[in-house]
C-alpha cells in the first residue's frame, strides 16, 4: 500500500505564493505519475497539474503560467509551486499517485487547505 501526505496549505493574500508538498511512502514502483487536484466548496474535484514518470507536465488552463508541478524521485515526493494566487484558487488540494499499466492504481492523500483571501 502507498500512503500520501500533503502539506504546505495556508491562508495567503491574493498575489501571494505557496508551495505544496506531497510525500509518498510504502512500496512505490519505479514508474508512477503524480498529480495535484483541488476541490472548492460545492464544486467538482478538478485536475490542476500532472507530471509523468518521465517528467512531462500538463496544467489546467486556469493555472497555466502561475503553477509549477515538480517531482523528486529520490524522495518519492511531488510539489506544487503556486504563484500569483487568486481567491478562486481557494480549495482543498489533493495529491494523487498513479501506477500500473492496463490496471492502474490510484492513491490519494487527505488534502491540504489553501485559502486565498485578503
Amino acid at each position: 500500500q502507498v500512503q500520501l501526505v500533503e502539506s504546505g496549505g495556508d491562508l495567503v493574500q491574493p498575489g501571494g505564493s505557496l508551495r505544496l508538498s506531497c510525500a509518498a511512502s510504502g512500496s512505490i514502483a519505479s514508474l508512477y505519475a503524480m498529480a495535484w487536484y483541488r476541490q472548492a466548496p460545492g464544486a467538482q474535484r478538478e485536475l490542476v497539474a500532472r507530471i509523468t514518470s518521465g517528467g512531462s507536465t500538463d496544467y489546467a488552463d486556469s493555472v497555466k503560467g502561475r503553477f509549477t508541478i515538480s517531482r523528486d524521485n529520490a524522495k518519492s515526493a511531488a510539489y506544487l509551486q503556486m504563484n500569483s494566487l487568486k481567491p478562486e484558487d481557494t480549495a482543498i488540494y489533493y495529491c494523487k499517485l498513479t501506477t500500473g499499466y492496463l490496471t492502474q492504481y490510484h492513491y490519494w492523500g487527505q488534502g491540504t487547505q489553501v485559502t486565498v483571501s485578503s
